[in-house]
């Protein structure tokens, strides 16, 4: 999270490398078995932090720009939502039975912030612990009433912590030609093609 830059051996830029196509791949390369599975599900773990995010999808790996570490994760989690939204429509389409829900942990004290000296001082006055941060995974993973496109987040003080619950991502994220644009642009560089 909001690391100083760098590129994966593929070349894609850390955080989206890491955090969005990494994940479209292996779920690229696991949907056969995905669809031989009974109750299969996918959760993506998204980020308050995406309704900062605006991909510049001419520069998705940031070359063309002065890198800016925070916007960079930010993008990478608006992606994680444009990737579940894509694909539980494109499974829904196609008559699959595969659940795709996503989450965010809130505000948790994990090392993530090890890059930010300002969210290192105040996660002793707004984080939760770990135990708390990854419920909203849990409950995306095992909630036998969540369909998909459900997105669970923490219930209290802006979504920064408490009991998970079914939480609303932003207006960007629902974007359908965004989301559309990114999963072609995610085949042709990874190619991995669903």
């Amino acid at each position: 999270m909001a690391c100083p830059f760098d590129k994966t051996k593929e070349g894609f830029e850390i955080q989206m490398g890491t955090n969005h196509f990494g994940h479209f791949a292996l779920t690229g390369l696991l949907m056969p078995l995905l669809e031989k599975t009974k109750n299969a599900r996918i959760v993506a773990t998204s980020s308050i932090g995406h309704r900062a995010g605006d991909i510049k999808f001419e520069d998705i790996n940031w070359e063309k720009r002065k890198y800016n570490s925070n916007k960079a994760y930010a993008d990478s989690k608006l992606a994680n939502l444009y990737f579940v939204y894509h694909l539980a429509e494109k499974l829904k389409a196609e008559n699959k039975d595969i659940k795709v829900t996503a989450a965010h942990p809130g505000w948790t004290r994990t090392d993530l912030q090890k890059h930010s000296l300002i969210m290192r001082m105040l996660n002793p006055l707004f984080s939760q612990g770990p135990d708390q941060g990854v419920l909203p995974t849990f409950r995306a993973a095992f909630d036998k009433d969540a369909h998909s496109g459900t997105y669970f987040g923490p219930s209290r003080f802006f979504e920064m912590h408490g009991s998970p619950v079914a939480v609303k991502s932003n207006a960007r994220s629902l974007d359908k030609t965004a989301a559309k644009k990114l999963w072609d642009i995610s085949e042709s560089l990874t190619q991995i093609k669903y």
